[in-house]
């Protein structure tokens, strides 16, 4: 997978143009964050169902909180039909600082990601299913003909990688630093145990990595600011402890980010979370980082923010950095 993530922080007419440009530019897959503050990423799938023509299209990722379930199976099976199977089911259990406004924060978590995904493949087959778990659902089908869309789980937690690797056609890993991948890795090889590989196929580790790229390495360290504040909010505890993160100042940034004061939640970032959090520089040194990083990845999702000058970073640099590193590297196990 060369693919990489657009938020539509920007209006729908130009999030499609980007995406378009991404289609030209290579990129074979293409994920829309999904937070209720940005516009809503199904909308902007369909228009780039219309507009495009290869690259597969996707949430990256929804959760089952906001949207039932059900409703996400008919909404994944419609956007298949739009785009005439291109599509790729990005599931998890969303971001905590944003889900907090929404009084779902205590919601979140492993069980109900995997029963979402599981109901929707029955879905798709043409099952009526009844439910009762951490949702509910009652003799519910689909009235037409839907196809299926391979699940990949977005999540960093080691029980969310084993059971993604045991259940799900990919993890979408939010890691952009080759310990991150490594310990990733190592999660996913212990759930693989557990996979029915004649009945789920191969297995996708992918980096979800936030990167910025342009000649001006200063201007490119700086655009990460903002995607980093929200992953490192998001962090569970072990992974800060991982690389040295301050916990208190992460807890910060969070409810900075939850009380919508994002200029001191960008403004706590540190240096140590840029480096952990996110793949930052010019072209060359974006690929030095991403081929150590596809030395335990099988691929990966270039996400947030692209770069300062997004046009740029798409058109001219991404993509055929990415290219040419993946086509070299594919993960090896080992010894």
């Amino acid at each position: 997978m060369k693919g990489i993530e657009l938020t539509p922080e920007h209006p729908v007419d130009r999030a499609v143009e980007l995406g378009v440009a991404a289609e030209r530019a290579g990129f074979d897959t293409l994920f829309t964050s999904c937070h209720y503050n940005n516009r809503d990423p199904f909308v902007v799938l369909s228009q780039l169902a219309r507009e495009t023509t290869k690259i597969r299209l996707g949430p990256g990722v929804i959760n089952p909180y906001e949207i039932h379930p059900v409703r996400l199976a008919s909404t994944m099976a419609t956007l298949s039909e739009a785009s005439g199977g291109r599509t790729i089911y990005g599931i998890g259990p969303g971001d905590p600082s944003t889900l907090q406004n929404l009084g779902l924060a205590d919601q979140r978590g492993l069980r109900s990601v995997l029963e979402a995904f599981t109901t929707a493949r029955q879905l798709w087959s043409g099952e009526r299913i009844d439910h009762d778990g951490s949702f509910q659902a009652t003799n519910a089908g689909l009235n037409y003909d839907a196809a299926a869309s391979p699940v990949y789980v977005g999540g960093e937690g080691p029980h969310m990688c084993r059971m993604s690797a045991k259940h799900a056609d990919g993890l979408l890993f939010n890691g952009s630093h080759p310990d991150s991948i490594a310990w990733a890795r190592e999660q996913v090889d212990h759930g693989l145990k557990e996979r029915d590989t004649e009945e789920r196929g191969p297995f996708d580790l992918v980096a979800y990595a936030s990167v910025s790229i342009a000649d001006d390495a200063s201007a490119a360290r700086e655009a990460a600011r903002p995607p980093v504040a929200f992953i490192t909010a998001g962090a569970a505890e072990p992974v800060l402890d991982r690389h040295a993160i301050d916990r208190e100042r992460a807890e910060t940034i969070g409810e900075a980010i939850s009380a919508g004061e994002f200029s001191k939640a960008f403004g706590t970032v540190t240096d140590e979370m840029i480096d952990a959090f996110s793949i930052t520089g010019t072209p060359e040194t974006v690929e030095q980082r991403m081929r150590a990083v596809l030395e335990y990845a099988d691929s990966v999702v270039v996400s947030a923010p692209i770069g300062p000058n997004i046009d740029t970073a798409i058109e001219q640099q991404q993509a055929r950095s990415i290219e040419h590193t993946v086509s070299g590297l594919s993960y090896r196990p080992r010894p």
